[in-house]
């Protein structure tokens, strides 16, 4: 009776119980991209003097917590007891990924609105102040400018840090559950945050950077390209060889199966080979930057997630 109630009464195998449908993918989507945008707002503290910096790049950290807002909104609608979410926050469990996950979510918000606060300029935190819904928060805001401002390599070091853990968790999550044999690889946490890299990347080329800003961002995107392709194929090769029969069958899902279509037309061609080969002639030629590869990096980006927690349902 356990074995039907736990194995049985999937909407993926019987009809009565619904598991995870497209509020975990979203989640983890934006959960990548928001990480992506903390590591690389980080590390464009060391490669970019503030004063020199676009004004579309030190706003950009903000777009940070907002992205991972709407995610986590989307993993909410997806729990069945929304009132328990507080018990995350009653204990810590090493062992656990949720855990860990739930207290590298807490974690970002300050870091990324203190990163956020510290590149803004003196006009901007005053205007940042006086905008409707935060004036009464005006006197915390220039608090925290000051704060952050003093401990700028402190608040870079913690999106730096929290962004890699936030996308490497992204991954872990699936990888972890062991029964569903396309989620049971180790490849699934490095694979998210490679890709959370390259997503973040191309959200931050779509607003108008500066040259030197869109260049550098460009070629990380094009090593985390080639990077998640070599991962890809590493995944989909060691579900095949390493899995037995079982990883056979997960495996054949993207190898002939019901995935195999929107796996190569949407992740492969469309979310990696294409954009990395626009970016390669803009390089090359030295042509004004397009929005259609980064608009296709993300898309790429949502199709792989989705993808592979539906195939973990299969």
């Amino acid at each position: 009776m356990h074995e039907i109630e736990v194995n049985r009464n999937s909407h993926l195998i019987d009809p009565q119980l619904h598991i995870w449908g497209w509020e975990v993918p979203v989640y983890l989507f934006l959960g990548g991209l928001a990480a992506g945008i903390m590591i690389f707002s980080a590390l464009m503290g060391d490669r970019f003097p503030l004063e020199q910096r676009s004004r579309w790049a030190r706003w950009l950290p903000f777009a940070a917590p907002l992205l991972l807002s709407v995610g986590m909104l989307a993993l909410m609608m997806d729990l069945e007891y929304k009132l328990h979410v507080y018990r995350f926050y009653l204990a810590f469990r090493v062992t656990s990924p949720m855990s860990w996950g739930s207290w590298i979510l807490l974690g970002i918000y300050p870091a990324t609105i203190g990163l956020g606060l510290a590149n803004l300029q003196a006009g901007e935190v005053a205007a940042l102040g006086s905008w409707g819904p935060l004036r009464l928060l005006k006197g915390a805001i220039g608090w925290g400018h000051d704060f952050a401002s003093r401990h700028r390599r402190g608040v870079q070091a913690a999106n730096l840090v929290l962004g890699l853990g936030l996308g490497i968790y992204t991954g872990v999550l699936l990888g972890t559950l062991g029964a569903r044999p396309a989620w049971n690889s180790a490849l699934l946490g490095p694979l998210f945050l490679v890709s959370g890299l390259s997503t973040g990347a191309a959200l931050m080329m779509i607003f108008p950077l500066a040259h030197d800003e869109h260049a550098w961002l460009q070629r990380w995107d094009m090593g985390a390209i080639v990077l998640e392709g070599t991962l890809l194929l590493f995944f989909v090769v060691a579900l095949f060889t390493g899995g037995g029969q079982v990883g056979k069958d997960a495996a054949s899902l993207f190898l002939g199966g019901k995935y195999t279509a929107p796996f190569w037309a949407l992740v492969v061609i469309a979310g990696l080979a294409v954009p990395l080969l626009m970016e390669l002639v803009e390089r090359g030629r030295k042509l004004q930057p397009t929005r259609l590869a980064p608009v296709l990096i993300l898309i790429g980006g949502l199709s792989l997630r989705w993808i592979i927690v539906l195939a973990g349902q299969a």
